[in-house]
């Protein structure tokens, strides 16, 4: 019997479930020197903004019991460099690239997402973590309304499929997914690294100058797994989950969990070939099963 890890995610068929996860993996380039990426079933994009943005100051990066906490700020080329010196290295691999895009305004996320559309990218992963200066600082995607709106206003402008990339630290995240459903999200993803917070006992004072940090890593996984099985037994729309992945064994959870797809993100910085060795157990795993598909235990676990 042959076997495959293929599986289908909207309208896009991926060779295998696992996708890069944005701010870990550039635009390939790099890892695309230490192994063949084309294995991989994709790859999301370093996050952007209209504008370019130097990122925060200081510390950026901490490390934790088993995870790390990291405060990047954003930093990135901006949206017109991207399309002209990097999408089309990420256009020309053999693998789905999807684009992240980030944005401190409404009116900044429907310039991007106009902007990246155009391009006929094959999706958008919209980031609602991001701070929104108009309402306080408060994360777009923390609160209904805010979710919403956003939402609403990108889809209109997104000609290509729109997955919504969700905070674990949303008021309620369950809502939270189902407005993205109502609003035209093609799809979610979840969860992006946890609000933390670090102190350097020898100075006294906090480590990272934004004061707090996103925590990510094998630390977040049980709690993520539990948030991606809840949303995804709650909504019609395809899940990825994202925490925490290190092995194929954490892959086939997510996937049980009811993850049509996984993005593996802090594990790039501990193993750079984290990927190409998951795809290897992955095909060593199917191949003692009695299923032809890997889709055939997606969602398996009630």
């Amino acid at each position: 019997m042959s076997r495959s890890l293929e599986v289908q995610f909207l309208n896009m068929i991926l060779k295998n479930p696992i996708i890069m996860a944005s701010g870990t993996f550039g635009f390939g380039r790099e890892y695309a020197e230490i192994y063949d990426i084309e294995k991989l079933g994709g790859l999301v994009s370093k996050g952007l903004t209209m504008n370019p943005r130097k990122g925060n100051p200081g510390i950026r990066v901490w490390e934790t019991a088993s995870g790390m906490m990291n405060s990047i700020g954003l930093e990135n080329p901006g949206i017109d460099a991207f399309i002209q010196k990097e999408l089309p290295f990420m256009k020309s691999l053999n693998l789905k690239h999807i684009i992240n895009i980030s944005g401190s305004s409404l009116e900044e996320y429907i310039q991007a997402c106009e902007k990246i559309s155009n391009e006929n990218v094959d999706m958008i992963e919209l980031n609602i973590s991001c701070p929104n200066i108009k309402d306080g600082g408060i994360p777009f995607g923390i609160k209904q309304s805010t979710t919403r709106k956003v939402v609403k206003e990108t889809r209109k402008v997104v000609k290509v499929p729109l997955m919504v990339k969700l905070s674990p630290d949303a008021e309620n995240l369950l809502k939270i997914a189902h407005v993205c459903e109502e609003e035209g999200a093609d799809a979610v993803s979840l969860v992006n690294t946890f609000k933390s917070f670090a102190i350097d006992i020898e100075n006294k004072v906090k480590v990272f100058e934004n004061t707090y940090a996103g925590l990510s890593g094998p630390c977040i996984k049980p709690i993520a797994l539990r948030m991606v099985h809840e949303v995804s037994k709650s909504i019609q729309i395809p899940v990825m989950g994202i925490g925490g992945i290190m092995t194929y064994q954490d892959v086939l959870e997510y996937l049980m969990a009811g993850a049509r797809a996984v993005q593996i993100g802090t594990a790039n910085f501990i193993n750079p070939k984290v990927g190409e060795m998951i795809i290897h157990d992955l095909e060593k795993y199917i191949s003692n099963q009695p299923i032809e598909n890997i889709s055939e235990i997606i969602g398996i676990v009630d």
